[in-house]
């Protein structure tokens, strides 16, 4: 009889715990996955990102895959599902060219950064202030008719291609390299005094640390000021709510992201800088999570 009993019960006992697992992975929807976030290695992405993968990580107990590439990978892998988000979008000019690619297959999950810049930026002890002047001989001369650029296809890069044709610059050349080697050659010439043009944006390190400024762009080919945003893939919504959420809540200023960049410049790893700013605006990131049960 007590046999017949304990088989009796075998199956409310699986109910049980059938209903037990389901309670357990509604309430943590978004734990096993693994959100994958593409990113350009410009300064102010590197920081961005690190940010948001220290609060998936530590908040959300999301595990993340950060996945360097360039700017025509990164938004072609948030349109074809290979990346799940990115936080690098500069709008509406930088990358409007491939917003009119890809829009149409990813989503835009609004602003994180508002009042962006970028153009040709020179130190601020050299004598000229406007693209046009590039024209002049003398400074052409001390230029080598050169201008310090960054990873190729980069938004800016295409710009500056434009400019150089709108200016009548088409004998200068300019350098592909990468955002971290503009930069040195930048910091090399600003510590000798020397002349120099770098595709510039702001925010960016090397503003707080140089005394740097833009070139007059008459013409408006860089654009008026611009916004960063946060696109994500199709079906992120459905497939993690939470991390979705999260997402469309990350708003930071340019000083919070200087911060970030200043560390990072200053010799701490992009993990450490992204962790001690985190802990240290737990205000701020309340904000991001709002609404989210961790």
């Amino acid at each position: 009889m007590k046999r017949i009993q304990s088989i009796k019960r075998r199956p409310l006992v699986l109910l049980m715990l059938l209903m037990a697992v389901i309670l357990v992975a509604g309430c943590s929807s978004n734990t096993n996955s693994t959100v994958k976030l593409a990113y350009v290695a410009w300064d102010s992405e590197i920081a961005s990102t690190n940010v948001v993968k220290e609060v998936l990580e530590t908040k959300l107990g999301v595990k993340v895959e950060m996945l360097q590439v360039d700017a025509g990978p990164m938004w072609a892998g948030i349109a074809d599902g290979s990346a799940d988000a990115m936080v690098a979008a500069w709008l509406p000019s930088t990358h409007a060219s491939y917003l009119e690619k890809y829009g149409k297959d990813i989503e835009d999950a609004g602003v994180n950064l508002d009042g962006t810049k970028t153009g040709l930026a020179v130190p601020a002890y050299m004598e000229i202030n406007s693209i046009e002047d590039l024209n002049n001989a003398e400074v052409a001369a001390t230029l080598d008719k050169r201008i310090i650029g960054i990873e190729p296809g980069a938004g800016i890069m295409t710009a500056t291609e434009k400019a150089l044709e709108a200016y009548g610059l088409s004998d200068y050349t300019l350098l592909e390299s990468s955002s971290a080697a503009m930069a040195q050659e930048l910091q090399k010439a600003f510590d000798k005094n020397e002349p120099i043009v770098v595709t510039g944006w702001t925010p960016h390190w090397m503003f707080a640390n140089m005394d740097l400024k833009y070139l007059d762009d008459p013409k408006n080919v860089y654009g008026g000021a611009e916004q960063i945003h946060t696109m994500v893939r199709s079906g992120l919504k459905e497939d993690m709510p939470d991390v979705h959420k999260f997402l469309s809540q990350f708003k930071w200023t340019a000083e919070d992201m200087e911060q970030v960049m200043v560390k990072i410049q200053g010799g701490q790893s992009p993990e450490e800088a992204a962790k001690e700013w985190v802990e240290s605006n737990e205000a701020k990131v309340k904000e991001w999570t709002a609404g989210i049960s961790a």
